[in-house]
Order: structure tokens, then C-alpha cells, then sequence
């Protein structure tokens, strides 16, 4: 494939208002623990509250929302998403304004934002099969994922320079008005979306609330996915907090350290997001999952071995731009296959059960590793985090048999 490929002007602005959320959230990062230390000057306990907290809770909230937006259009859905996750972040510098910021304002903005974060996600990947074609979603995905990456790389430097001049609360303010820009991208984006019909039952049932976890675990290729994503997810983010405690307290990593040998390594995601559609061309889908998403277990146990001074970083850099190459290419592939075999009438509630189901496993799995930690050591709880990863390429799925949609299985029945 030569050239850029164009996806029209209305992914154009679906992908511009994703990039302006992406950057703001980059910029913001960290907002939540710092303005809990250094505003409201609350301890380690707390501020870890606040972190796992605010991702569980959220992902409990969110549950209901996957089959509730599942039957309706998913611009609007997306819109008003953005607008809560707003209004949530502005109620912050509103209240540290006024003197009457707390602590529990702070957990239950977390909780409001991590919740609409998965909204949003799941209706997105909906409206996106809707807007672009079958053999575009992969060129689509790359891009959001590159996007990703490189608000990374940008943002976080930034928003630390941002905090250090003027103080935490104003990268949230550049962050919540990064999702207002957003709401109004979507609705730039203008045209007709159909309303899904609903088959079943008029209203929401108990029942449709486990519906995409009873699709997931029943598909035959991605109900391995599944299992192996959030188990690699968690584990991966269960040994950040470790490595930050191991480098920053253990081996006397200056701050400005820490922050490069993480932030450079992320130009490998945007090499990684750009190779996926070639490489898939060339080897195919499933071939590259099962090679990268093996690839992509290899590196974290390297982690472990980090030693002081400049060795030490160069370490760091080099496993995390290998990991961050390998997520950065196995990601946008992963999502193309979800949304390809996921059948039209449950693409919502599968994104959704599948978003839910990575927060509670990064939140368990943290508080876990804690606790290996606090008995073990950081250095052994991120060894150990890197053994358990070397067997997570077992559960990728070793053939690819599963047909598209259950419209695919009638057609091929009928022929």
C-alpha cells in the first residue's frame, strides 16, 4: 500500500476530536495523585485509594452502560460522554477555587470519568465499524493508536512543566477542556447514523447486563484474547507503581530520569502502529497476534534486572521500547479483530464487558503485587510479574476458525 490512505472527512473529524482528548489526558497526567499530595496533602494510603478506587468503582458503574448504549446511536452517546467527563473535571478547579475541595470529591470525580471512559470507548469503537469499511478498520485503528502514543510522548513533559509554573489543577483544566473540544468535533461530524433495532425485549433487562461477557467467553478466538489481554494489561500495570518505588526510592533515580526512560521509549508505539497494516497484509491477522502478542510477554522481565546510574536507564529504555513496539503494533490489530467478529447487535456490550473487565483486572492485580511486594521486595514482585507473563502467550488462540458474524455462519450455511 503506497501513499496515505484517505478515510474521508467525516473519520477525519471522528479521529481529530479522539487526538485532542488523547493529547489533553497526556497533559493532565498524574493530575489526580499530585493534586491529592501537594493541594489536599493526603498520604500514600490515600492516594493509592484514589487510584485503584477510582478504576474499579468506574468500571462497576460502567457495567449497565454497554447494553444501555448498545441500541442507540452512538454519536450522541460518545457527545454526552464527553460533556460528564468534562463537567467532572471542571467541578475540581471550581471547588479549589471556592476553598472546598476534598479528597471525596477527588474519588468520586475519578470514578465519574473512569466510568465514562468506558462508555465512550465502547460506543466509539461501535460508531467507528459503522463509519469506516471493513478493510479500512485496521488503517483507522493504527492511526488512533499512533495518536496514542504520541500523546504520550508529548503530553506527560508538558503537563509537568505545566504543574511545576502554574500548579496541578491547571493541567486539569487543559484536560477537561480537551473533552469539550472533543464533544464538538463529534458533532462536527455531521450525517445520518441509523438507529440499531432491537430484536428482543424493549427495555433493559438484569439479564443484559452479563451479555457481553456471555458473548466473549462463548466466541472460540476471542474468548482467548480476552483472557490473555487483561491478564498481560494487569500485570503490566500492576509493576508500574513497582518499578517507580524500585528506581525512584531504591536506586536513586532522579524524577527527571524516571520520566525519560518511559517517555522515550514511547516513539516505539508510533513505529509499532504503523508497520501493523503491512505486516498483516503480508503474514496475515492471525499470524501477527499470535507472533507479537508472544513477542510482547518477553520484555517485562528485564525490568528486574535494572541497576543504578546510566546503565540502568539505558536497561529501562531498551525493554520498554521493545514492549511498547510490540503493544503498539499487536493493539490496533487486536481492536480490528474484535470489531470484525463481533456480531452488529452486540459491539457495544462486548467493548464495554471487555473495558470492564481490564480496569478490575489492573485494579486487583495491583493491589496483589502490593502486597507481594511489602513481603518479597519490588525487585522480586516485578521478577515474578515477568514469569507469569512468559506463560500468558498460551492463551492466545492457536487457530483461527471463527467465522465474522452469525450473519457469516447463515450465509455459509444457506451455500
Amino acid at each position: 500500500m503506497k501513499g496515505r490512505r484517505a478515510l474521508g472527512r467525516r473519520f477525519g473529524w471522528l479521529w481529530a476530536a479522539f487526538a485532542v482528548s488523547s493529547y489533553g489526558t497526556g497533559f493532565g497526567f498524574g493530575a489526580f495523585p499530585l493534586i491529592a499530595i501537594l493541594v489536599l496533602h493526603s498520604g500514600p494510603t490515600q492516594v493509592a485509594a484514589l487510584a485503584a478506587a477510582g478504576r474499579a468503582v468506574g468500571a462497576v458503574v460502567a457495567v449497565p452502560l454497554g447494553p444501555w448504549m448498545e441500541f442507540r446511536r452512538k454519536r450522541p452517546v460518545m457527545i454526552a460522554m464527553d460533556l460528564i467527563r468534562f463537567a467532572a473535571l471542571m467541578s475540581v478547579p471550581a471547588a479549589f477555587a471556592f476553598g472546598r475541595l476534598s479528597f471525596a470529591q477527588l474519588l468520586v470525580v475519578s470514578v465519574v470519568v473512569a466510568a465514562a471512559d468506558i462508555a465512550f470507548k465502547a460506543a466509539s469503537g461501535a460508531y467507528l465499524k459503522s463509519l469506516v469499511p471493513p478493510e479500512d478498520l485496521l488503517v483507522a485503528n493504527g492511526r488512533f493508536e499512533s495518536t496514542t502514543w504520541t500523546s504520550i510522548v508529548v503530553g506527560p513533559p508538558l503537563g509537568g512543566a505545566a504543574i511545576g509554573m502554574f500548579g496541578p489543577v491547571t493541567t486539569m483544566v487543559a484536560d477537561a477542556v480537551s473533552y469539550l473540544l472533543s464533544a464538538l468535533g463529534i458533532r462536527a461530524i455531521k450525517g445520518t447514523e441509523t438507529r440499531p433495532a432491537r430484536a428482543a425485549a424493549p427495555r433493559l433487562r438484569a439479564g443484559d447486563l452479563l451479555e457481553g461477557w456471555r458473548y466473549i467467553l462463548s466466541h472460540r478466538t476471542l474468548r482467548p484474547l480476552f483472557l490473555n489481554s487483561i491478564v498481560v494489561n494487569g500485570l503490566i500495570m500492576a509493576s508500574e507503581p513497582l518499578i517507580a518505588v524500585l528506581m525512584l526510592s531504591r536506586l536513586g533515580f532522579a524524577p527527571w530520569q524516571y520520566g525519560l526512560a518511559f517517555a522515550a521509549p514511547c516513539i516505539g508505539g508510533l513505529i509499532g502502529s504503523r508497520v501493523a497494516h503491512p505486516l498483516v497484509a503480508r503474514l496475515g491477522q492471525h499470524k501477527v497476534m499470535l507472533i507479537v502478542g508472544a513477542l510482547r510477554a518477553c520484555w517485562p522481565i528485564g525490568l528486574a534486572f535494572v541497576q543504578p546510574g546510566v546503565p540502568g536507564i539505558v536497561l529501562v529504555i531498551a525493554v520498554q521500547f521493545g514492549l511498547v513496539t510490540c503493544c503498539g503494533l499487536f493493539n490496533p490489530v487486536l481492536a480490528t479483530y474484535r470489531l470484525e467478529h463481533a456480531d452488529p447487535d452486540r459491539v457495544a456490550r462486548t467493548l464495554s464487558a471487555w473495558s470492564v473487565s481490564s480496569s478490575l483486572s489492573i485494579a486487583a492485580l495491583t493491589a496483589v503485587w502490593g502486597v507481594v511486594a511489602a513481603v518479597t521486595g519490588p525487585r522480586i514482585a516485578i521478577a515474578l510479574a515477568g514469569v507469569v507473563l512468559l506463560a500468558t502467550p498460551l492463551l492466545l488462540p492457536r487457530r483461527d476458525k471463527a467465522p465474522r458474524s452469525t450473519g457469516e455462519q447463515a450465509a455459509a450455511s444457506v451455500t
